[in-house]
């Protein structure tokens, strides 16, 4: 079946007429410091395993998966529709959609998109280890190694260079991301139905 998902015109639509709409924002804590949007909770797609019975229970009403540009919701909502709940739907472009509608953030200290911190690591290996192999030639092996990684890495939706990427004290946000408080929200909506 293929993700439920709904631009983000239609999310600001939905907000205004529903304001009890769960924005749920699946990104790493850094990221969601940098740029969110008004009454989304952070709940960091790495959390979101160990908590799915919980949320799966406690979830009703709407609820909008948010991510950077739509792949990390997508992975959110397979997960939560595995696990029963099925009434997700995704934002389809993300925050990269939400803010060329030119839509409002809640806008904190800039930081890179972990789909743009990849790229520059991978492509920085892959450079340097094409560089490496006109003195050493198995060093191009590297290169190999990653565009291998990549293409897996499309073919199932996961990055296991990102996934890494997000322990860097860099992707570590100022304040540590509640995710009881996350959790406790997804419950009250509910009880509010």
């Amino acid at each position: 079946m293929p993700p439920k998902a709904i631009d983000a015109a239609a999310v600001r639509a939905l907000i205004e007429t529903n304001p009890d709409t769960l924005l749920v924002d699946v990104r790493t804590p850094a990221e969601y410091e940098s740029s969110h949007i008004d009454g989304a909770i952070n709940l960091p797609l790495g959390q979101v395993d160990r908590h799915l019975e919980r949320i799966t229970q406690d979830a009703g009403g709407q609820m909008v998966l948010i991510c950077q540009s739509g792949s990390r919701a997508e992975q959110c909502q397979g997960k939560l529709t595995k696990a029963g709940l099925e009434e997700t739907v995704v934002m389809s472009g993300g925050m990269n959609a939400w803010t060329a509608a030119g839509a409002p953030v809640i806008r904190g200290p800039e930081r890179w998109a972990l789909e743009r911190q990849v790229r520059l690591v991978a492509g920085s290996i892959v450079l340097l280890s094409v560089i490496a192999g006109l003195w050493w030639p198995p060093a191009v092996w590297v290169a190999g190694f990653i565009g291998a990684g990549l293409t897996f890495a499309a073919i199932t939706n996961t990055c296991a260079m990102g996934m890494a990427l997000t322990k860097l004290p860099y992707n570590q946000p100022r304040n540590k991301v509640d995710v009881e408080a996350s959790l406790a929200r997804i419950s009250r909506n509910a009880n509010q139905r």
